[in-house]
């Protein structure tokens, strides 16, 4: 059931204890953690508690929970002094999510040029 920890979600496991993270910022429905394989100075996983796909099916369900998201992603910046940043949510493989637990990746401390890739 969408919400609900699932038994073979790496990110679930993050939340419930069972597998090490190094985690900087916990909330009462998110959790923030290090990225194991960073892509910028600052990579920074923002994820909820609670266990949907993706963000768009995440926001659709529980929309308090999304902006909880997004600020706590502002929070991670603002603790790791970034002036910029970007906020991405990957959707779907072809878009290279590999985990199927909502999340928001924030990356800075470098230039981040546009378009990403």
């Amino acid at each position: 059931m969408a919400g609900e920890p699932q038994d073979d979600c790496l990110f679930c496991k993050i939340v419930a204890g069972q597998i090490p993270a190094t985690i900087i910022r916990e909330t009462e429905t998110t959790v923030a953690f290090r990225d194991i394989n960073p892509q910028a100075p600052t990579h920074v996983l923002v994820i909820p508690k609670v266990h949907y796909a993706n963000a768009a099916d995440l926001a659709a369900a529980e929309p308090e929970i999304a902006a909880d998201l997004l600020r706590e992603s502002r929070a991670v910046a603002d603790g790791d002094g970034l002036e910029s940043y970007r906020i991405v949510f990957n959707t779907g493989t072809g878009a290279g999510q590999t985990v199927f637990h909502a999340h928001a990746h924030i990356l800075g401390g470098r230039g981040l040029q546009w378009p990403p890739g």
